[in-house]
């Protein structure tokens, strides 16, 4: 009697078990469309501005039954230009600037990677995206709010993203870092604008 009482509770125990395991994940990877794609930046100084292009050469964003779960992304920073300059011989003094080590040391750091730790929804379809940034071998944790839209095949998203470069050995021209500088000053941070289409192939 006593083993029949064992055994019932045990299968009790194991219908139980079945009944409330948890469901497999099911996660869905979407893939940046390169052509659809933009990422556009903003540096500002004392005396104005500049602004130009950057590449994000690759990215997934990995989805769980409609919960953003993580990703990964690549900028391509030899793709780097100026869009402001109009004159060539200048232009181009600006862009190779930025790729030398004043600023991001491109031939030793070609790409800046972010990697998407954390995706808190707030409302509709604006949420705070944390993640990993690294930019020049340094890496840094960011946060951010982006506007995002996703259905079953498609996810757009749309982030202004202010960082800190001096976070990141990038002290050129900082006032935080050099007395004096007046008027020749660069801000600290910089706007990254992003508009990342992903799709599941």
């Amino acid at each position: 009697m006593i083993k029949k009482i064992t055994m019932s509770i045990v299968a009790v125990a194991a219908l139980t078990t079945l009944a409330f395991k948890a469901p497999k994940a099911h996660v869905d990877n979407y893939t940046i469309d390169n052509k659809l794609t933009t990422a556009t930046w903003l540096a500002k100084k004392v005396t104005g501005q500049h602004e130009g292009a950057i590449t994000i050469s690759s990215g997934t964003i990995a989805v769980d039954h409609g919960t953003i779960k993580g990703g990964n992304f690549e900028f391509d920073m030899k793709s780097i230009t100026c869009t402001d300059i109009t004159d060539a011989e200048w232009n181009k003094k600006l862009v190779e600037h930025l790729k030398n080590d004043d600023f991001f040391s491109i031939e030793k750091n070609p790409t800046v990677k972010f990697e998407l730790t954390r995706a808190v929804l707030k409302k509709d379809n604006d949420y705070d995206l944390t993640g990993k940034l690294t930019i020049k071998g340094i890496t840094n944790e960011i946060t951010f709010p982006a506007l995002i839209k996703m259905d079953a095949k498609k996810i757009v998203t749309v982030a202004k993203i202010m960082v800190n470069r001096t976070k990141f050995d990038i002290k050129y021209g900082s006032k935080s870092f050099i007395e004096g500088i007046g008027d020749k000053a660069i801000d600290d941070e910089f706007e990254l604008n992003i508009n990342v289409v992903a799709s599941v192939k």
